[in-house]
């Protein structure tokens, strides 16, 4: 999300879990490897070696949200078309960010099983590391690594089984400033653990560890992290942007460049094209004023090695400049969508 004035500092690959024809016979789901089969025929038997990414003809899930509620309850402003046409109408990120251990599997389930149904992909933030944001404007988390390990279980047991897309934890591996080396090393190792109780509950969940963006750390320093952190080992691939305003050019560049680094081809990207549309103001990264909404989700990214553009940060909320973080503001959601 933010970008710090001063940046900081062959892990064994995780085993693919087969995508075997007994799961499908339970299942009847889509893979995602490169020649998914249509919705409820069985899937080719592959692993997560051989898959390529998202399959072409994937949808994203627009699940509702405080700017679907906005909309719903402002039909004579005359902002509302604009934003219900440019935002609301989009398929973007469902963040998990109260530590709620008893309700996180129900809340969870109540994405993922309409998004099932409708054959389509949510993606899902979970965002309840301990001391995330270091305290800044989205300070909070889970009280210890324990607790957190514990929600995680909770939320893994919400995903179903059809395939869903998890943005692991915002900001964690590129904003460790407050932390010293032994709470690095014990944020890294449950990032890892985390990814590893996701993919044995549904082993269609991508998940996507967080790279930064191309303003922060080079693709050396973060692709160092990434492994650390267990992306080669136990993730999908990686996720650049969130919350941010970088160029999709220059996304696009920097985790090709980030993959290049980490040297396993079967690791893919996504990058957060929310709010990218006018590029970066300078360094601001908290509500600057003047910027725009970025290309549409899609699968449709012209790189063999981005997976999809998605909104992971949600247009219109705000980061905790001009109103607390994550309050829905109409009037920023007006001028990201063009008003």
């Amino acid at each position: 999300m933010r970008t710090p004035h001063t940046p900081h500092a062959r892990s064994r690959t995780r085993p693919r879990l087969l995508f075997a024809a007994a799961a499908a016979a339970l299942s009847g789901l889509l893979s995602f490897g490169p020649l998914a089969p249509a919705q409820g025929t069985a899937p080719q038997e592959t692993s997560r070696e051989d898959a390529a990414g998202l399959p072409a003809g994937t949808v994203f899930h627009n699940h509702p949200g405080a700017v679907h509620d906005w909309v719903a309850a402002n039909p004579g402003d005359a902002r509302r078309q604009l934003i219900e046409e440019r935002i609301a109408d989009q398929p973007q990120g469902i963040w998990f960010a109260t530590y709620q251990p008893d309700s996180v599997t129900q809340d969870v389930a109540a994405v993922t099983g309409p998004a099932a149904a409708a054959g389509e992909v949510p993606v899902l933030v979970p965002y309840v590391l301990p001391d995330r944001d270091c305290g800044g404007a989205s300070g909070g988390g889970a009280p210890d690594f324990p607790s957190y390990l514990g929600w995680t279980q909770g939320f893994a047991a919400g995903l179903g089984s059809d395939p869903v897309v998890v943005i692991l934890e915002p900001d964690a591996i590129a904003l460790t400033d407050c932390l010293d080396d032994s709470q690095i090393a014990q944020r890294f190792s449950a990032l890892g653990e985390a990814a590893g109780i996701i993919h044995a509950a549904n082993p269609q969940a991508r998940v996507y560890f967080d790279a930064g963006h191309s303003g922060w750390h080079s693709p050396s320093v973060i692709a160092q992290r990434l492994r650390d952190a267990g992306a080669v080992a136990q993730g999908d691939g990686i996720y650049t942007n969130t919350s941010n305003y970088r160029t999709t050019a220059d996304e696009t560049a920097f985790a090709e460049a980030v993959l290049g680094q980490l040297g396993d081809p079967a690791l893919q990207a996504v990058i957060d094209t929310s709010r990218n549309g006018n590029g970066p103001r300078g360094s601001e990264w908290c509500d600057p004023v003047g910027r725009l909404v970025g290309e549409s989700p899609t699968v449709n990214t012209g790189s063999a090695r981005v997976d999809a553009y998605l909104w992971i940060k949600r247009p219109g909320e705000l980061d905790g400049c001009a109103g607390p973080a994550g309050q829905f503001s109409p009037e920023y959601a007006f001028e990201l969508a063009g008003g």
